[in-house]
């Protein structure tokens, strides 16, 4: 049995659990959209479309705010295709995904939806084929009350109150030779910078999220962040992450210690940021906004029941079957980890989007006409959301380690932790990387007197399956269940991880 010590001081806090760390993204790609979110004809479609048995989990799921309508979709978007009479709107072949867009859903259909799920609008816009004009047009039309052409449309349109969207993308991973419009550092900067005035003319009020590097593998990494914020630093928030992670080579402990690689690339990101700061002389501070992350099996899992190629799938079709990918124990292990990296650097990382939110990459799958489900890593997303409040603890674990291919060492416990004085309760996320072997836990509990356990619960290998037992719409086999090995002893917490399994424990406790 495996064993770790977690040491927590109520003093010692990192500031305020940010909430739009609990943020989806829902991009036209698949049916993360069409029958994912927007099913008009569904038994649990409303008058408008949207899914309620969706909007239910969404819910349930505790996001805080959606990023839209991409990702590599927003680079060939022309964002007044999506306004307007639906029947009057025009098809056009998305180059990014490689289907056709029925434009069905737009602009108007996803601030709706939005109200309806309680959850901000992120907005994305193409910087990729187009740039300032079509940007600072799509501000004047989202939010300016009226008196203008554009914000009129807007009214005759159906919406007489501005969507008054705050949150707004410089495009999406324009450093990517993927990317519809790809830039280099120097492009996209004078672009992203121009754009952002731009944009701030219309509406002083938004917040602007430029791009980063779409992966800390990528060769420009750094260089591209010191360049594009050489630029724009003075008139952006907060600059972007993405990352995607998958087990390569039947390699779990490589693939289980994920978190130990955004644990760096977001401590990478920090220091180019705060160096550009020193350089440049700048007053305020830049935060980041990781859009984009997940498990994403892009190379294991390439079968022939979801072929990516337009000649695979037999030409161009609207919204086909794309990166549905099943999620299974080990996945929810290294979704909880992932939120932890997060969560633990919630003092710089104020914005988060899990991709995505339906059917692609996602913790809620769908089917046409049929029901919709959580898959495995619902449960870490949907605890955390509902469960972190207060402020971020420092912690300090200390114990057993293992040895990874890719990572180095990494902790087999790892945690992350909030104190919430309003309510007197002090919560744990915690996994256990082993395969094998149990975890015996001591979380050591300074400036606070814990009095009860208020919630104990964990997801692991469910009865009779395995590592790889998934969710389905027929079985949910891999959800929470009570963690009965946990209990107060002399001041401390007390408890006993299963082998391969995320936890969350919330106690009661006073401040001393």
């Amino acid at each position: 049995m495996s064993r770790a010590t977690v040491t927590v001081d109520r003093d010692f806090t990192a500031g305020p659990v940010p909430r739009r760390l609990f943020g989806s993204f829902v991009e036209h790609m698949g049916r993360c959209v069409y029958t994912g979110i927007y099913e008009p004809g569904h038994p649990e479609a409303d008058e408008h479309g949207y899914r309620r048995d969706v909007l239910a989990l969404v819910n349930e799921l505790g996001v805080s705010v959606v990023r839209y309508p991409g990702g590599n979709f927003v680079s060939g978007y022309n964002w007044e295709d999506g306004v307007g009479p639906v029947d009057q709107r025009p098809r056009r072949l998305d180059g990014a995904w490689h289907t056709v867009e029925t434009n069905a859903f737009g602009l108007h259909e996803f601030a709706g939806w939005a109200r309806q799920a309680n959850v901000e609008i992120m907005e994305a816009v193409n910087l990729g084929t187009r740039g300032v004009d079509a940007a600072r047009a799509l501000v004047e039309y989202a939010n300016h009350p009226g008196g203008t052409y554009l914000s009129d449309l807007r009214r005759r349109n159906g919406s007489a109150e501005p969507f008054d969207i705050k949150l707004w993308c410089l495009g999406n991973e324009m450093d990517g030779p993927w990317q519809i419009g790809h830039k280099t550092a120097d492009e996209y900067g004078r672009l992203a910078q121009e754009t952002a005035k731009a944009m701030r003319l219309v509406d002083p009020s938004i917040e602007l999220v430029v791009c980063g590097s779409s992966g800390s593998g990528m060769p420009t990494f750094g260089a591209w962040e010191q360049t594009v914020l050489g630029h724009t630093y003075d008139v952006v928030d907060y600059v972007s992450l993405h990352a995607y992670y998958e087990e390569k080579d039947g390699d779990a402990a490589s693939f289980l210690a994920s978190a130990v690689d955004m644990d760096r690339f977001i401590e990478g990101v920090v220091a180019t940021v705060d160096a550009v700061r020193a350089r440049g002389r700048h007053r305020k501070h830049i935060n980041l906004s990781f859009d984009e992350w997940n498990v994403w099996y892009s190379t294991a899992r390439e079968g022939d029941d979801q072929p990516r190629s337009i000649e695979a799938r037999g030409g161009w079709h609207e919204h086909p079957r794309i990166i549905e990918d099943e999620y299974n124990v080990t996945d929810a292990v290294v979704v909880g980890t992932l939120l932890n990296s997060l969560l633990r650097h919630g003092d710089r990382v104020a914005i988060a989007n899990q991709a995505q939110l339906v059917n692609v990459i996602a913790p809620i799958r769908s089917e046409e006409g049929g029901p919709a489900w959580r898959q495995s890593i619902f449960w870490p997303f949907a605890r955390m959301s509902a469960v972190a409040r207060g402020e971020i603890l420092r912690l300090k674990v200390t114990g057993d380690r293992v040895a990874t291919a890719r990572h180095g060492d990494a902790d087999l416990v790892d945690v992350a932790g909030t104190w919430d004085e309003e309510t007197g309760r002090v919560a744990f996320f915690l996994a256990n990387r082993g395969l094998d072997d149990a975890a015996q836990v001591e979380v050591v509990l300074r400036g606070l007197n814990p009095s009860r356990i208020t919630r104990a619960e964990v997801l692991t290998v469910p009865e009779g399956g395995d590592r790889f037992s998934t969710n389905d719409e027929r079985r949910q086999a891999v959800g929470l269940r009570p963690l009965d090995a946990a209990a107060i002893e002399d001041g401390a917490l007390r408890l006993t991880l299963p082998a391969l399994a995320w936890a969350v424990v919330e106690v009661e406790a006073a401040a001393l």
